[in-house]
């Protein structure tokens, strides 16, 4: 199990969360399709809790906060100075949502919109440093953005996060982004029909049985299961709309 309890470096997605229009039941969904536990609901906090797999913190989950927000994953960057990644943020021509906000002793979280509208968060770690397990069935291993304007987004990520791009032939434009040479992440156009702005991929022992466990829960496939040479990949959506999704990953070695 790849896992890791310390803070992740800058600029690294570190974290996601789901606001949920029905918290009980997308526990349900999601707990049965990724073999997450919870822990315990939080009043303090909103009823936010967190996914566990293995013991280990792999996702968020709370009720959405506004009555006209869709529900939806987010995608969090780590990040040392909050305060300082808003200023960034701004500068760069992106607007700051909800500003630097502590979250008790866990850490202290953001939320902001890149120039065209796409969100995300910011989160300085406290006792709480993020995604404790990668990589593995039930966990995020790549989070990517689709944009109207590839060469906007990259300068605005770039100028924010410090971000290196590297082109990925015949893709399109696609590209990883990267801060010491370790590719972080993905941005590229949007494709037809495909939700714009950031997403979650998670990783699955078998994309067809999830796609199939997903169908069966009441979801939709928006981009079926195909072999690509990252591994098995589907996009789905899950009861209630929220997108996200999942890549079978190839045996090691």
């Amino acid at each position: 199990m790849p896992t890791r309890n310390t803070p992740w470096p800058d600029g690294t997605p570190c974290w996601v969360d789901y606001g949920a229009a029905d918290p009980a039941a997308a526990k349900e969904f999601y707990g049965r399709l990724f073999g997450w536990d919870w822990t315990a609901d939080s009043p303090e906090y909103g009823g936010y809790v967190n996914a566990l797999k293995g013991g280990a913190q792999a996702a968020g989950l709370g009720p959405l906060t506004g009555p006209d927000d869709p529900p939806a994953w987010t995608t969090y960057f780590a990040t040392g100075d909050a305060a300082a990644t808003c200023d960034r943020i701004r500068e760069a021509g992106g607007t700051v949502v909800v500003e630097p906000m502590a979250v008790g002793p866990m850490g202290t979280m953001a939320i902001a919109l890149d120039p065209q509208g796409n969100g995300f968060g910011l989160w300085q770690a406290g006792t709480h440093t993020g995604a404790e397990v990668v990589n593995e069935h039930g966990a995020q291993v790549w989070n990517e953005a689709a944009v109207d304007d590839v060469p906007a987004a990259r300068a605005f990520y770039g100028a924010v996060f410090g971000f290196s791009w590297d082109e990925i032939p015949d893709m399109g434009g696609y590209a990883t982004f990267s801060t010491d040479g370790r590719p972080l992440g993905g941005l590229g156009p949007v494709g037809p029909g495909a939700p714009k702005g950031w997403s979650t991929c998670f990783a699955v022992t078998s994309a067809d049985d999830t796609v199939a466990a997903v169908e069966a829960a009441g979801g939709k496939v928006t981009h079926p299961a195909e072999d690509t040479e990252f591994g098995r990949f589907a996009v789905v959506t899950d009861p209630w709309g929220a997108s996200f999704s999942v890549m079978q990953l190839p045996p090691e070695g």
